[in-house]
């Protein structure tokens, strides 16, 4: 393989043209591609994105794969889909489908251009043995506990290996018998040669190659020697000719040991530009420790909707139009921030509230009798499905002479400014009328308040008093005659510190009140007949609920997505 041949069999694209008339990009990432083009540095725009199947996607890995994808979309470029397979100890077949579903989930889409970072084992091999007869790599037979303490310190420069300076012909059977198996794991590295006392320890003579005996989920038992990302990376860059290698900032000390790669074996050098990663609030980015919290059953899967993984989030009930929409609002900045949880939670209100239909739910009961309306009549009560969504129409809830209403929309001894339903007072059962309470009843055991009985003003159908009067209050309600039995999920943030990646103890920051199951509540029938795993509805007054998969026939199950407004800010504004 002569290492100037170029890119195949990665033609360039046939996407539409550059056109630089058409405004001002729109931050420093697309203004630099802009700048490429114009000056001739490129002749088109190709990214990649490089995931590591050792895990699910989170939401810090959608920004950087829109950023990918949406840059080489809007210059009429071409995106790769490369996995970074190169650690057969960590990575699964799982995990490279869940991260196809899930990047297709957000609407991303790099056609037939799917490849693995094993493709190019075979040229990355060769390309080492390159370096290797320039005198620029050896083979290191210190162990990895030597190799790291040698090399030095922020302050300190390293110590050069004693084997630095095998002959090349050495070098060359060592690698070749590394390959062959010959050699237990741990024994030899491939390092480059660079310069011990540069002040960017990456530069250090860093290990392109190590030993495993692990079987690779694609090339079975090929091979027993594995490269380090900082080897296949750039070169994988390289040999699909990559234009833009867009990468979050923790890579920037290491573009100058890719370049060094690229410019030693004298080939195609793609441009790296940086980005910050996305940094939020109450988030766990790590998948090392979200392996930890799925392994330790402190949830019950990456998919748990407790979690902010891509998977976790569907399953919550966020839509990809808000996550888009979230990531477009944090923006693509240089320096690294905190953004908000709040912020996300508000994407997925808006987003929700223009798609969701409205539907109503009991999720605490309390039977509540009309004591003058006719026994055995039920009527069909005209309901809005969407108030966002005129076109959505209408529906016909029925209504009975026992309805539940909510525990807390009920006080025996109202507080100050408590306008809902306590003895004497009248409120509106929403499309329906208006009622006033004329007693309780108490359990025997409990003595706690076990019915509400009120009265109704037959005039008020729909909620209007034909007289004029006021009311200062709306509840919502289910028949009980009607009512479907099903079970809730509330979902509140899964920790109890901002920046949860801090630390290694993951058991002393979990926020103990971060699922409630409610196994009693009630929803109106049509709710009922229409829901299927994965919709959305906003139940009135309440929140954004989703349909779990854990539904089956006759027995559904709801999770919380979000709460109306922001709760959180409230707590968090009394303590402070």
């Amino acid at each position: 393989m002569d290492v100037n041949d170029p890119p195949k069999p990665f033609d360039s694209p046939q996407g539409r043209p550059f056109d630089d008339t058409q405004g001002k990009p729109s931050d420093f990432i697309r203004e630099a591609v802009a700048e490429d083009l114009r000056t001739g540095r490129f002749k088109y725009v190709r990214t990649r994105l490089p995931p590591e199947p050792n895990g699910y996607l989170h939401i810090g890995h959608a920004k950087a794969f829109l950023i990918d994808y949406l840059v080489a979309k809007e210059f009429g470029g071409q995106l790769n889909l490369r996995f970074d397979d190169t650690n057969p100890t960590k990575e699964e077949t799982e995990y490279v489908n869940a991260i196809k579903e899930d990047a297709h989930w957000l609407g991303i889409d790099w056609g037939d251009r799917e490849f693995y970072a094993s493709d190019y084992f075979d040229e990355l091999y060769e390309w080492a043995t390159l370096l290797v007869k320039k005198g620029k790599a050896y083979v290191d037979d210190q162990s990895a506990e030597e190799v790291s303490k040698s090399r030095g310190t922020l302050t300190e420069p390293g110590v050069e290996s004693p084997f630095r300076d095998r002959p090349v012909a050495e070098n060359l059977d060592l690698l070749e018998r590394m390959k062959n198996g010959e050699f237990p794991e741990g024994s030899r590295v491939l390092r480059a040669k660079l310069d011990m006392a540069d002040p960017n320890m990456v530069m250090r003579d860093p290990v392109m190659y190590r030993i495993l005996h692990a079987t690779h989920h694609r090339t079975g038992e090929k091979w027993c020697i594995y490269p380090m990302y900082d080897w296949s990376h750039g070169q994988n860059d390289s040999m699909e000719g990559i234009t833009h290698s867009l990468c979050s900032l923790e890579y920037e000390i290491h573009r100058p040991l890719y370049e060094w790669f690229l410019d030693e074996l004298g080939v195609f050098k793609p441009r790296q530009i940086e980005f910050a990663r996305l940094n939020l609030t109450y988030a766990m980015m790590s998948k090392r420790k979200l392996r930890k919290l799925v392994k330790m059953g402190i949830v019950k899967g990456w998919d748990d909707p407790r979690l902010t993984t891509l998977r976790g989030l569907r399953r919550r009930g966020v839509t990809p139009e808000a996550v888009r929409d979230f990531i477009a609002k944090v923006g693509v900045a240089k320096t690294d921030s905190w953004i908000d949880m709040a912020l996300l939670e508000a994407c997925i209100r808006d987003d929700l509230n223009k798609r969701s239909p409205r539907r109503m739910a009991v999720l605490r009961p309390l039977k509540l009798v009309i004591d003058n309306y006719p026994d055995g009549q039920v009527e069909e009560m005209n309901a809005v499905n969407n108030p966002e969504d005129p076109p959505a129409g209408t529906r016909k809830v029925p209504f009975s002479k026992v309805v539940y209403i909510e525990q807390d929309d009920f006080r025996e001894t109202p507080p100050p400014k408590y306008f809902r339903l306590y003895p004497g007072n009248e409120v509106r059962l929403r499309y329906a009328y208006l009622v006033k309470c004329t007693g309780l009843i108490r359990d025997p055991v409990t003595g706690a308040v076990s019915e509400v009985h009120c009265t109704y003003d037959p005039a008020t159908r729909g909620g209007d008093a034909p007289d004029g009067r006021k009311v200062k209050s709306t509840i919502h309600w289910v028949s009980a005659q009607h009512a479907v039995k099903t079970e809730v999920r509330f979902y509140d943030r899964l920790f109890t510190v901002e920046r949860p990646d801090e630390g290694e103890n993951v058991n002393e920051i979990i926020n103990p009140h971060s699922l409630e199951v409610l196994t009693d509540c009630s929803i109106e029938p049509s709710l009922a007949e229409e829901a299927k795993p994965g919709d959305k509805f906003q139940f009135e007054r309440i929140g954004y609920f989703c349909v779990d998969p854990d539904s089956a026939p006759g027995k559904l199950v709801f999770n919380r997505t979000v709460t109306l407004r922001d709760t959180w800010a409230k707590i968090e504004k009394k303590q402070g």
